[in-house]
């Protein structure tokens, strides 16, 4: 019989946690005096007691081990359980946004995607653009834990490739994800003070530094500002660039170099390397796309053209710019380059630079099975030969990631959505990047537009996308629940 107590114990322990962390916008508000205070406390004492009640209902069946169909219920109901509770300060408090919006903001904020329902960010109460900040902040350091720890358990999308690269720990998950998780969260931190630092040092007020740190660790995008990071300096922009690409990187090589292992193992990362690579060359042809456009070089022009790649690129979604302006090749250039994604292991999302490194190995074997048929050819990665579990493990995800950009696409069809809108929503929903295409939802403009029907099928998208998308389909089969 299937046991759920061990997934609700878990479930309650981070619903109360984050109940706790409702506390420092709390106090954000306290003290800028403006009265929004109380909704925050009454929030907390709403998720601190489900959780905990949650978690006292299930203490009797806490155990080490986690069955594989307990894990993957885990790893969905986590996301789908906190937005819940996250969405409480924004339908309760100033913003006055109802379930579906308040829902739909939580959602992609623990998901790190960033789109936004609310207008007028500028005059929200300093605690819940904390609170946006958190839930991001939050969202970040879960999703590399679900990528370090459940993923490769789970065996999705070819996650299970760097079950070698992960720590050494031999244990059950649940102690694994603790161990982890603790040597990450210093990482992480550490690179969130050192933003939150430089962003002070280049203008930014003391509370602006904090939170925007928060969203850039996070590859989230939420900003303070409906004009994003077009409010701030040019110097901002360049610090945000190379905040952004750090964050984008895999967090299990910062913990090797905190530990002794030295340099080695970031300079020898084919993922990283091709990261740099692929978002160099991106960088190169916009700004040359710019400066055609200009018939001269200009700073801003590579600038520009520098933040909102590496923005769409890592799934932050913050944007200086309203590139919906620079014509029809760049707007294209701009809905595949949010199907790019970072490096796995990191707070980055989307395809990931690893999968389309497969992908192409793949394909490279199979043209010189093709020329030479009596030979013998094996896809490699760093070196080592890829076995056909993690190959057709990775064939899925890109088959089920273009299907379902389909099938979300023609379901925000129904709703009355325009295409561009349609399907540039379904993408940067599942690619968690944040702004989509058009008037309605593009770097200019934001979600709160759509009707209630779409922003539940966003915020699914969402879900699905953050979890590698066979995450959630995986539940989902019928298969799966027998036995």
């Amino acid at each position: 019989m299937f046991d759920i107590r061990p997934v609700g114990y878990v479930i309650g322990l981070l619903v109360a946690a984050l109940g706790v962390t409702m506390f420092a916008p709390l106090l954000a508000d306290y003290m800028a005096g403006n009265g929004h205070w109380p909704v925050f406390l009454e929030s907390a004492v709403i998720t601190v007691m489900f959780g905990g009640l949650i978690a006292l209902a299930c203490q009797n069946g806490v155990s080490e081990g986690l069955t594989i169909r307990q894990t993957f219920l885990l790893t969905t109901l986590v996301w789908m359980a906190l937005p819940l509770f996250g969405s409480l300060p924004f339908v309760l408090g100033h913003a006055e946004l109802s379930f579906t919006d308040g829902f739909f903001e939580a959602m992609s904020g623990l998901t790190t995607t960033g789109s936004t329902v609310i207008n007028g960010i500028e005059a929200l109460p300093e605690g819940l653009k904390l609170w946006r900040g958190v839930l991001q902040w939050l969202g970040g350091i879960g999703i590399i834990v679900v990528a370090m720890v459940f993923l490769p358990e789970l065996r999705v999308g070819g996650m299970q490739i760097f079950r070698s690269e992960s720590f050494d720990t031999m244990g059950k998950i649940l102690p694994r994800a603790t161990e982890i998780s603790s040597r990450i969260s210093v990482v992480y931190v550490g690179l969130t003070l050192a933003c939150a630092m430089t962003y002070s040092a280049l203008g930014m007020s003391a509370f602006d530094a904090i939170t925007h740190a928060m969203t850039t660790i996070a590859t989230g995008g939420f900003a303070n500002y409906d004009s994003s990071f077009g409010q701030f300096a040019p110097g901002v922009e360049y610090a945000s660039v190379v905040f952004m690409m750090l964050a984008a990187l895999p967090f299990v090589r910062y913990v090797q170099l905190i530990s002794g292992s030295g340099a080695g193992p970031i300079l020898t990362d084919s993922q990283i390397r091709t990261f740099f690579i692929v978002a160099f060359a991106l960088v190169l042809i916009l700004a040359t796309w710019q400066w055609s456009l200009s018939a001269r070089m200009t700073e801003m022009a590579f600038r520009q053209s520098l933040f909102n790649v590496v923005s769409i690129m890592t799934g932050t979604g913050y944007a200086s710019a309203d590139y919906m302006q620079w014509g029809p090749f760049a707007v294209t250039m701009f809905f595949f380059i949010g199907l790019i994604g970072g490096c796995a292991g990191s707070t980055a999302c989307s395809v990931k630079i690893f999968r389309y490194q497969l992908l192409f190995a793949s394909i490279k074997a199979q043209v010189r099975r093709i020329h030479s048929p009596h030979g013998v050819f094996v896809p490699r990665y760093q070196g080592r030969p890829v076995g056909e579990d993690v190959l057709s493990s990775v064939m899925a995800f890109f088959v089920a990631f273009m299907m379902a950009i389909g099938v979300i696409g023609v379901l925000l069809a129904l709703t009355g959505l325009d295409f561009i809108t349609s399907i540039s929503g379904a993408a940067t929903a599942l690619a968690n990047v944040g702004p989509g295409l058009g008037n309605k939802i593009g770097p200019a403009g934001n979600f709160a537009s759509l009707n209630d029907t779409a922003k539940w099928i966003l915020a699914f998208a969402m879900l699905v996308g953050r979890l590698e998308i066979m995450a959630v389909f995986t539940l989902l089969s019928w298969h799966f629940w027998r036995s």
